[in-house]
């Protein structure tokens, strides 16, 4: 009985989770907070940064897409630049540049992206922003569209990205785009590069069920990403397609619980509360657009919204080993990948490889194990 319900209750995929970071290439850090972040926006702290991430077992590094200051970003490197600089720092890690359709046209992405996998080796991808923040687009003179019209027009983009790096003489008719018999040559290598996307409204879902590689969740709970990854298995099953998991997390590993629970704490206590207020207005508004009413930050209180993207809420904080057995936890949730922030980038993910990543995978065994045996 016992093995019949972990079969039923167990979303997990037979591959070992994997590891993403949020690359700092905007000032500020990824908190709202006048703590000491030991970290840099410059390229020489981010190749080196990049270099021990890929020496530690990180899969991926995620560029963010900032056009204009706020929240503590006052300088923010463009994304796709930083995004090849840090690949051809490394061999093994995949970038994903950040793109964010208005300011970026499918044509010009599409050459810009197969030319970085051409010189590369396929390690670029792409993380599709839809956009929340409308004081930006007013700022750089972009039309602000409604909700879900971000999100058609992110669907948009995203079929016309791949159909460009996939087929000949393509051709499209959109709403927002259109294609007459268009080749690019050279095309992306032959390892394509994956299309990323967040979100967490009814549009969002629907369309990473729809089109999408690999889906980003704000952070949650392992009950709250099992119910987004149900909805979205489901979905993506009735449109013939697939789409994996990606869920948000701060961590703060500590040889002791106490020491991880202060450091956030301290977070918490140096704040900016006018800058975290004023985040918290723009996503809750954003939000609130959606026709459901609700959008990522929606439940978040001021101590969440402290870190962008609710990273708190994971739970990523601790002693390795209770950080390991909450990874397999998400896992299990049916999470392919977890998206990290740190406090202090390079020595923090040096530790996360030397001392949870280890962890994990001992636990991913022992699991595998345990499942044979049954």
């Amino acid at each position: 009985m016992t093995a019949a319900l972990t079969v039923r209750t167990d979303l997990s995929s037979p591959d070992p989770i994997r590891f993403a970071y949020w690359v700092p290439n905007v000032s500020g850090g990824l908190v709202i907070s006048r703590i000491e972040q030991r970290t840099s926006w410059d390229i020489d702290y981010n190749r080196k940064l990049a270099q021990i991430a890929e020496a530690s077992g990180f899969d991926y590094a995620l560029t963010q897409i900032r056009f204009t200051a706020g929240y503590g970003a006052e300088y923010q490197h463009e994304s796709v630049a930083f995004s090849h600089a840090l690949a051809a720092a490394t061999t093994r890690l995949t970038v994903i540049a950040a793109l964010l359709p208005g300011p970026w046209n499918p044509t010009l992405a599409a050459k810009q992206i197969a030319t970085i996998s051409q010189l590369t080796e396929g390690r670029i991808a792409v993380n599709i922003v839809s956009g929340w923040f409308s004081g930006e687009f007013r700022a750089i003179g972009e039309p602000w569209l409604d909700h879900d019209e971000r999100y058609r027009r992110s669907e948009e983009f995203i079929r016309s990205l791949r159909g460009i790096w996939t087929q000949d003489s393509f051709s499209f008719r959109g709403d927002f785009y259109r294609y007459n018999d268009y080749t690019l040559k050279p095309k992306p290598g032959a390892r394509l590069p994956e299309i990323f996307q967040g979100g967490s409204s009814r549009a969002a879902r629907d369309m990473a069920a729809r089109v999408s590689d690999w889906y980003f969740t704000n952070g949650n709970t392992p009950d709250g990403v099992r119910a987004q990854v149900e909805d979205l298995r489901a979905k993506a099953a009735a449109n013939g397609h697939s789409v994996k998991v990606g869920v948000n997390a701060f961590v703060i590993a500590r040889d002791t619980e106490e020491e991880a629970r202060a450091v956030l704490q301290e977070i918490i206590d140096n704040a900016d509360p006018e800058a975290v207020k004023a985040f918290g207005h723009e996503v809750k508004n954003a939000g609130a657009a959606s026709p459901e009413g609700e959008g990522n930050w929606a439940k978040s209180s001021f101590n969440d919204l402290v870190q962008y993207n609710d990273g708190f809420k994971t739970n990523l904080i601790g002693t390795p080993d209770q950080i390991a057995g909450r990874i397999l936890a998400l896992k299990e949730a049916g999470a392919d990948l977890a998206l990290l922030a740190f406090l202090h980038f390079q020595e923090e993910v040096k530790y996360f490889g030397e001392q949870v990543i280890p962890r994990v995978r001992a636990l991913e065994a022992a699991r595998e194990r345990r499942a044979e045996a049954a």
